[in-house]
């Protein structure tokens, strides 16, 4: 096995453990507190009943995917930067960047 291979089969058990882990906390998170959920994920509603019922061994199936199932919230630069240079105080940056994440669309089934 080359190093590019050892490299990329290394990356994909990254994704897997990645999904996994965030797999299980959005699992938490909606069971908990599903309102609050819905919101800090950035998914629908129908998307948090649908996590909300899978069984653990759906969740590793899942994981599995060869791809990130998680992603930016936002494709605003501007919402990037105010989390990475807050100028205004982290508190206020923070507060700032929630309200504009909070506009926008969240995920649904497609």
């Amino acid at each position: 096995m080359s190093q590019l291979d050892q490299m990329q089969e290394q990356m994909m058990a990254e994704i897997r453990d990645a999904n996994l882990n965030y797999l299980i906390l959005a699992q938490q998170m909606i069971r908990t507190d599903k309102a609050s959920a819905i919101y800090r994920l950035g998914v629908s509603k129908d998307i948090a009943d649908m996590l909300d019922t899978l069984s653990n061994s759906q969740l590793i199936k899942l994981s599995s995917s060869s791809v990130m199932l998680t992603r930016f919230r936002f494709d605003d630069a501007t919402i990037l930067e105010m989390l990475t240079h807050h100028n205004k105080g982290y508190a206020q940056a923070m507060a700032h960047s929630a309200i504009l994440m909070a506009g926008q669309a969240v995920e649904s089934v497609a």
